[in-house]
This record gives C-alpha cells, sequence and structure tokens, in this order.
C-alpha cells in the first residue's frame, strides 16, 4: 500500500493514470484477479482502511476487469479513465480516454507503451501485485 499512497497525488491530480492488478483470494478462498483504474477507484472508495492496513484492496466486478478463477465471472468495464479493449490478438489492452494511449499490460510485451512503466510489487499480503503507471500528456 505504501507503493500506491507514493502515487495518490498524481492521480488525485490527473497528471497520473495508474492500473493496478491484483491477483489474490477473496473472503471465500477462491482466487480472483483483475485491473484496478486507482484514480477512478480513489474518487468512489474510501482508501483509508486499505492505506491503514484493515482492509486487503481487491478487484471487484465493476472495475476495468475482473476474473473469478472457480466461478468463472469474467467483467470487463470502461471507466472514466479507459476503455477496454478485450477484443484485441495482443490480450487484453487498456486505452486511455484523456491522451489516447494505449496500456499493454501483456507481462511478454517488451513496453507497456509510450509515457507507461510496469511496476512488479513483492507482497506478502498479496498472492501478485503489478501497477501499471501511464503519464499523460499535457497540452501545452
Amino acid at each position: 500500500m505504501k507503493e500506491l499512497a507514493k502515487r495518490e497525488e498524481a492521480n488525485r491530480s490527473g497528471k497520473m493514470t495508474s492500473i493496478i492488478f491484483i491477483r489474490d483470494r477473496n473472503s471465500k478462498g477462491q482466487e480472483i484477479s483483475g485491473y484496478i483504474d486507482y484514480a477512478h477507484r480513489l474518487k468512489t472508495d474510501d482508501f483509508e482502511p486499505f492505506f491503514l492496513g484493515k482492509k486487503k484492496l481487491l478487484p471487484k466486478p465493476s472495475d476495468l476487469s475482473f476474473f473469478n478463477w472457480e466461478t468463472q465471472l469474467v467483467a470487463c468495464n470502461h471507466t472514466p479513465n479507459y476503455q477496454v479493449i478485450a477484443e484485441n490478438p495482443s490480450g487484453l489492452l487498456f486505452k486511455n480516454k484523456r491522451d489516447r494511449k494505449i496500456l499493454n499490460v501483456d507481462p511478454k510485451a517488451a513496453s507497456p507503451g509510450d509515457n507507461s512503466t510496469r511496476s512488479v510489487l513483492q507482497s506478502d499480503r498479496y498472492v501478485q501485485v503489478v501497477i501499471y503507471d501511464h503519464i499523460t500528456r499535457r497540452k501545452a
């Protein structure tokens, strides 16, 4: 959560948008994974319990993408910041609505895209966490 706290102000101000990939188990012990639009979730959720370690940040069916490995429930949703491009030979892509740049979340891709970085985090609390940061272009 420290890594998310570092990115909070830039995501709130619109200088950056971050997509968080989380793979973990839900309260029923089912493996779930998904991509979370951090800037959007900051506007819709109270992050204090997450930052204080009282609650785990987990993907929801209302996030950019969600998959429950046991029930096979799949969900994809556009957010105010990203359009989901699911029907693509390259795999799942996200298009930033502000600068129209594509974010490629394929871990085998050489780069996640223009103005974007991929950070794989080590965590004792989650099975897998990857943060994709996208610096949005500013019009001069």
